[in-house]
């Protein structure tokens, strides 16, 4: 399994948005019905969708943020075959950051729960690629400061 960040790509070729977002100063996680471990949101592009707008859906369905500040850190590829890319071909996909203020009540996705953490797990959903995910939206907006 290889990451890779840019900076730009061509639109098209964006397939998924993840989003790595805090909460209280705390890190939000999901924690999917069909699973035991512990992933970031983020989800695939829907046709006529902007990247933008999938991530928004992403995160509300994933986390029910109702209230959130949003902003893209980069594109990102991952090649290497895995549960959502059976070709092993590099697939794209724009990484975003999220402070959300607000969240629903409950949850009307595949989500089971969101957990808030002020450490970052140890069980996750995918380990090679996620915590690489995180630790490069941590890196970039450390720069900004």
């Amino acid at each position: 399994m290889k990451v890779n960040f840019y900076e730009e790509i061509e639109d098209s070729l964006l397939k998924f948005a993840v989003i790595v977002a805090k909460s209280q100063r705390k890190w939000v996680f999901c924690k999917h019905k069909d699973r035991i471990t512990l992933e970031i949101p983020g989800g695939h592009r829907e046709k006529r969708e902007s990247i933008l707008q999938t991530a928004k859906r992403e995160l509300k369905e994933e986390t029910g943020a109702i209230d959130f500040s949003i902003k893209p850190i980069c594109v990102y590829s991952v090649t290497g075959k895995n549960r959502v890319n059976e070709s092993g071909n590099e697939i794209f996909g724009m990484l975003y950051y999220a402070d959300i203020q607000t969240f629903e009540s409950k949850l009307d996705s595949e989500i089971e729960k969101i957990e808030l953490l002020d450490e970052l797990p140890t069980a996750w959903t995918y380990p090679q690629i996620q915590p690489l995910l995180l630790a490069e939206v941590q890196r970039r907006i450390s720069e900004e400061m």
